[in-house]
Order: C-alpha cells, then sequence, then structure tokens
C-alpha cells in the first residue's frame, strides 16, 4: 500500500474531496454530483492509499494505472488528483471552462489521465489492454478500472470481462459503483443486474462484495490483490448516490445539478452537519 498523502488521513481527504465535488457543482453547467459522492471514498483511498504513482513524473513506466470508466464522474477524479498533486487545488475552480483542463468528462492532456473517457461501456476493454501490455512488458504496473452500474449493461463490458479472465490478468482490478441508479431511474427496473456477482463469477472474476463508504473494509479489500487464483478481480462496492449530502443521497435528480449559491450552502451545510455527527 502506498504512503497517504502528507500528514491527511484519507477519511478527512475524503470529505475535503466532497467539499470540492460540491464547488465544481457551482459551475456554469454543474457537474454529476450524485455519482461523483458515490464514488469520493473509493477514489481517494485509491489515490491515497494504494496507487503507485509519481505525480512528478506523471508518465513513470512502472505506475499503476486508473482508468475512470464513468467519466461523468470527473469531479471527483480532478479533486483527488489535485490532492495528490498532478494539478494545483486552485485549478479546480477552472472546472468546465471553455478551453481550460477540466473538462465535463476527463481529457489525456490532464496529468493523471490515462484515457480519455465518458462514452460508457469503454473503460474496462481499455483497462484489459493496459494490463497486457504491463505483461508483456515485464511491468509490476496494476490496473483499476471504476465503472458506473448504469454502464454494466452496456455488452462490451462483458465481452472484455470474458477476455481478461481467458487472459488470466490478475493485475487487473475492476470497481463497480453500485449506487443503484442511472440517469433514469433504479437500475433495476431499467434493466436488471442481479445477481451481480454470480454473473462476474460465472464470467471468471474473483469477485468481493463490499460497503463502497467503509473505508476500513475497502482498505482490506485492495490489501489482498492480487487475488492468489491468477484471475483478474472485480470489487462491487455497495454505494450511495449523493453520498454525504442528505440533499441529494439516493435521488434520481443528483446525477447531473447546477448549484445555485444558495444550494450550494444547503448542501455544504448538510456534508458539514453529517461530518460532525460521524467524525
Amino acid at each position: 500500500m502506498a504512503t497517504a498523502i502528507g500528514t491527511r488521513s484519507t477519511e478527512e481527504l475524503a470529505e475535503i474531496v466532497r467539499e470540492q465535488i460540491l464547488e465544481m457543482g457551482l459551475s456554469e453547467h454543474g457537474t454529476h454530483i450524485g455519482g461523483s459522492l458515490s464514488a469520493a471514498d473509493v477514489m481517494t483511498l485509491l489515490y491515497n492509499e494504494v496507487l503507485r504513482l509519481r505525480p512528478e513524473e506523471p508518465e513513470w513506466a512502472d505506475r499503476d494505472r486508473f482508468i475512470l470508466s464513468k467519466g461523468h464522474a470527473s469531479a471527483a477524479l480532478y479533486a483527488v488528483l489535485a490532492a495528490r498533486g498532478f494539478l494545483p487545488v486552485e485549478e479546480l475552480a477552472q472546472y468546465g471552462v471553455s478551453g481550460g483542463r477540466l473538462a465535463g468528462h476527463p481529457l489525456r492532456r490532464l496529468p493523471g489521465v490515462e484515457f480519455p473517457s465518458g462514452s460508457l461501456g469503454h473503460g474496462l476493454s481499455l483497462g484489459v489492454g493496459s494490463a497486457v501490455a504491463a505483461r508483456r512488458q515485464g511491468r509490476p504496473s496494476r490496473v483499476f478500472v471504476l465503472m458506473g452500474d448504469g454502464e454494466i449493461q452496456e455488452g462490451s463490458v462483458w465481452e472484455a470481462a470474458m477476455s481478461a479472465a481467458h487472459l488470466r490478468l490478475d493485475n487487473l482490478v475492476g470497481i463497480v459503483d453500485r449506487n443503484r441508479l442511472q440517469i433514469t431511474g433504479h437500475t433495476e427496473e431499467r434493466m436488471g443486474l442481479e445477481p451481480l456477482a454470480d454473473k462476474w463469477r460465472s464470467f471468471g472474476w474473483d469477485t468481493v462484495e463490499v460497503d463502497g463508504h467503509d473505508l476500513d473494509a475497502l482498505r482490506a479489500v485492495f490489501a489482498a490483490l492480487p487475488a492468489p487464483s491468477g484471475r483478474p478481480t472485480m470489487v462491487i462496492a455497495e454505494t450511495v448516490k449523493g453520498k454525504g449530502v442528505p440533499l441529494f443521497e439516493d435521488k434520481k435528480k443528483s446525477h447531473s445539478v447546477k448549484l445555485s449559491p444558495n444550494l450550494h450552502r444547503r448542501a455544504l451545510g448538510g456534508l458539514r452537519a453529517r461530518s460532525r455527527r460521524n467524525p
């Protein structure tokens, strides 16, 4: 496991990341708040404790790769990249600004971004290619791919799943942000995914289900990698869309939100009140 950044714990950073996501929601076009907040704990832990990276050398050949397949959660990615030192924290204020580096979906020109993403269903295929390349080059790099649960209704995901298992890519870790909501409503009403863990196991993946907001449980899962079986690993992170902000928790309307100053104050107040109740 990598060393945590500075003196801040992952728990502290996760709250900072949530605040920054809300700040980006004030931008001209808003942002995808719900899915960014649901993935905030997983992404903060990965960047603060798990991924082997060199922010001062973003193209370091032996680095671990993180692919945000659900590219609409870019606000969370930018916040953790800033926390890890890939970009100045002050640049987060440029989110969504025309000509800037912080587009609504990640762009390769930003240090720390491996692939442009946002066209859903492609991230796992990119991860398979990256894992194969690392193996053939004899590098220790691991590849982590974070997907949305609505996204995995796409067939390309399952083609990649078959390929990864066939190639026994134990340097590949998939993560499903299982918040059970997509842009049009509940996943199980739109196209049922359950029994999701059984599906991944049947495709040849070592599969673990975990509370995606329990940082200690997530630590234990990632500390156990790679799987001794020699198979790829799928982590199904049970999460809550809009987690941490009562105004948006488990609500479809949180998918994409442009915050007014008043709504931002209410959301931030709810987040900070929750943090005080759960130190």
